[in-house]
């Protein structure tokens, strides 16, 4: 797949159908990107695991944090990547490990070789764009 452009029924498939997000990297501080993120998912009715190991146990904004994707009890849809694109990699093969259906790299993040990893384990891969900024024009078209 052409990761350079995606078609807007292939990111509101995916956003219409995942119900269960992982985000990976997610923060407790209001003004960073993944804090506001998963914000917004929450707010549209999603259910956010936050996952960081250095805060794990604790919430963010109410979700109770776990340390990696494999701590998750229950299945993943999809798991929003908020680390380098070095680190997306074996992020990636974490997400594929637990089942999940989609992998969406954050703005400025992408792994070639883990988007192949994954699509040849029959996951969806979007990378270098943010759920937040695609919802309103996919959704409501």
């Amino acid at each position: 797949m052409d990761h350079s452009d995606y078609s807007a029924d292939y990111l509101k498939d995916i956003l219409s159908s995942v119900k269960r997000i992982a985000l990976v990297g997610a923060s407790d501080k209001p003004e960073r990107a993944s804090h506001r993120v998963m914000g917004f998912l929450l707010e549209h009715g999603y259910e956010v695991i936050p996952v960081n190991p250095g805060k794990e146990g604790k919430a963010i904004l109410g979700q109770k944090v776990v340390a990696r994707l494999a701590d998750i009890e229950g299945p993943v849809d999809m798991v929003d990547i908020f680390r380098n694109s070095e680190a997306a990699g074996g992020v990636t093969d974490e997400a594929i490990a637990i089942g999940a259906k989609v992998v969406w790299m954050q703005l400025n993040v992408s792994h070639a070789e883990a988007a192949k990893r994954a699509e040849k384990a029959g996951l969806k891969v979007v990378m270098d764009r943010c759920p937040k900024i695609e919802y309103p024009s996919v959704m409501f078209d």
